[in-house]
């Protein structure tokens, strides 16, 4: 396949490539606009838990208090009744305090009991309140849920759609060649393929050397850039444009298959990060 060819075939594949590393990325982080919601719906069932355990223990405490009131008049009411049949006055003095210590654990018990029916009272309807609450996020998260499975599907069927047309446009292609150009897609915001126009690579502005700019230009092989890895084609330079074929500002690219060697293990590192992110 001559190189003219496969570089307008790399221009369609980019676009291709781009907007199906999109796609997977809006795959891995749809679901996460889930996470708030599923977080509210554990925090108030977590209140629901708590609020129903202190009804649990008031709705004991308000027994306790009730059992104890009705000691408490019971005891007064017996040594009201003693009175009338006791003559000593040691013995009337000691009922008498009977009488006024059962009357203020009567008191007591009382506020106690008043204070306790009030909590329930309270508790009860903060519990029904957060029943309610819980109702309907789960509606609400059950709905949207909905949304999400249905918007990843759409997004996978058009993943679908995007595979069978890269493999298509890939057929023939030097797969190294392709491995590499995904992932400087992956690494350099969609853009793999990009012109060298006077002198200079239009992904990273950097000015090249006259002959490694004609070596582009001759069209003869693949060449990617040594400063952002990204695969050239040559342009013409526009009417009035100047020509930066300055080799002192260039400096040397005599180390050029060493440096196009560790950009793409730096790659390689960051898109294996990227995948195992994907996976988890």
């Amino acid at each position: 396949m001559a190189i003219d060819e496969v570089l307008k075939k790399l221009q369609i594949l980019q676009d291709i490539l781009s907007e199906k590393i999109n796609l997977e990325r809006d795959i891995q982080e749809i679901p996460k606009i889930l996470i708030t919601q599923e977080e509210i719906l554990s925090r108030f069932k977590r209140t629901y838990v708590e609020k129903s355990l202190d009804q649990e223990r008031t709705r004991t405490a308000e027994s306790e208090f009730r059992n104890l009131l009705i000691d408490a008049e019971t005891h007064r009411e017996k040594a009201e009744k003693t009175m009338d049949i006791v003559t000593t006055p040691r013995e009337i003095e000691a009922l008498e305090k009977e009488i006024r210590d059962a009357a203020e654990k009567e008191q007591q018990y009382r506020k106690d009991l008043q204070r306790e029916e009030r909590l329930l009272a309270d508790l009860n309807e903060q519990i029904k309140q957060t029943d309610a609450l819980i109702e309907q996020q789960e509606a609400e998260l059950a709905a949207q849920r909905s949304g999400v499975e249905e918007e990843i599907a759409e997004k996978k069927a058009k993943l679908q759609e995007l595979a069978a047309r890269e493999k298509e446009l890939s057929s023939g292609m030097d797969q190294e060649v392709l491995f590499k150009f995904e992932r400087i897609i992956r690494n350099k915001m969609g853009r793999g393929i990009v012109a060298i126009r006077g002198g200079v690579c239009m992904g990273c502005h950097m000015i090249l050397p006259v002959q490694f700019a004609n070596t582009v230009r001759q069209g003869e092989e693949i060449v990617f850039c040594p400063y952002c890895s990204r695969i050239l084609f040559y342009e013409e330079a526009e009417e009035g444009q100047e020509e930066f074929f300055d080799i002192e500002d260039t400096g040397s690219l005599s180390d050029l298959d060493d440096m196009e060697e560790e950009e793409f293990e730096e790659e390689e590192e960051e898109e294996e990060k990227v995948n195992v992110d994907y996976e988890d």
